[in-house]
């Protein structure tokens, strides 16, 4: 033998499997110890059934990877996470939250809301009380007339308290078209006795020039006497009539003419201007005019009494 020669080859030797055939067999072919059909093989024949693989899993079940200790060797001691009671399971990894982040706020969207409505609602009562202060006070006088009464004890058309009274006497107010100032008749209301008379004439009137404090809704206090018939004038408030007779009733009873026994007061409700207003009494078409008038009187509001 030689060196680098492994020595004459046998038929066996020529066919590693030759121990697998029959006339392999029949030659004395064996398997061989050390390796598989080949010298200094690593690899082990094995009976076909005999190697063991690893079990599959149960439906449902995961499957575990065996980890490995040493080099080749499985470690006993070895349990994946996943096994472990409240692991993850296999083949999802826990994502960890994103710092910082937090979920909606809605108590704050809740506030906001509310803070929303509140605002809206105080703008439409602002808006609304605004509306309400620049609606027409009454700056121009309304000539339309309202009511007509005489003096007589009824009840009051109005609850409206009376403001500071503007008066005038006969003495301080302009006749015209036949009427004139006198002082013969007693009983009249004015501070000096005097009244105006001859009203009793078609276009005869009384005129008194007045300042009202305010516009608004006045009452005009007219002191006549009349006797035996009741009686009615107009009135005209800055060139325009009132629409209703000043009614001039005998409310004293006075008879034949005794005028200085009929002295009273009637009123009307007229509305003015905060400007000089000019305020007529006249015997117009149809009117009866027989009485004298001693004096007038303005008080704020709508009111039935001279108090």
């Amino acid at each position: 033998m030689t060196p680098g020669e492994n020595g004459p080859s046998t038929p066996e030797d020529d066919d590693p499997f030759g121990y697998l055939y029959a006339d392999g067999q029949a030659r004395g072919a064996q398997p061989p110890s050390g390796g598989y059909g080949y010298p200094g093989s690593v690899s082990r024949v094995r009976t076909v059934g005999e190697r063991q693989y690893a079990q599959q899993p149960q439906y449902g079940q995961p499957t575990v990877p065996q980890q490995q200790g040493a080099y080749g060797q499985p470690n006993a001691h070895y349990q994946a996470p996943e096994t472990l009671p409240g692991g993850t399971p296999p083949g999802r990894q826990p994502v960890p939250p994103a710092p910082g982040r937090r979920g909606p706020n809605t108590k704050g969207l809740l506030i906001g809301a509310i803070a929303v409505v509140a605002a809206v609602v105080i703008g439409i009562g602002v808006a609304m009380i605004n509306g309400n202060d620049d609606k027409k006070t009454g700056n121009e006088a309304d000539t339309t007339p309202t009511q007509s009464q005489s003096h007589a004890p009824r009840p009051s058309a109005s609850s409206a308290s009376a403001g500071d009274a503007l008066h005038a006497d006969a003495s301080a107010l302009t006749p015209a078209g036949g009427a004139s100032k006198a002082s013969e008749v007693k009983g009249a209301s004015s501070s000096d006795g005097s009244y105006v008379t001859g009203l009793n004439q078609p276009g005869a009137s009384v005129t008194w020039n007045v300042n009202a404090p305010s516009a608004g809704a006045y009452t005009l206090f007219v002191y006549y006497s009349t006797a035996d018939d009741d009686q009615s004038m107009s009135v005209t408030v800055n060139g325009t009539p009132f629409g209703s007779k000043l009614g001039m009733v005998n409310y004293r009873h006075a008879k034949n003419g005794d005028f200085a026994n009929g002295w009273t007061y009637s009123y009307v409700w007229p509305t003015l201007k905060q400007v000089p207003n000019t305020i007529s009494v006249s015997c117009g078409s149809g009117d009866k005019c027989n009485a004298l008038i001693s004096k007038v009187k303005l008080k704020q509001g709508q009111v039935t009494k001279d108090v």
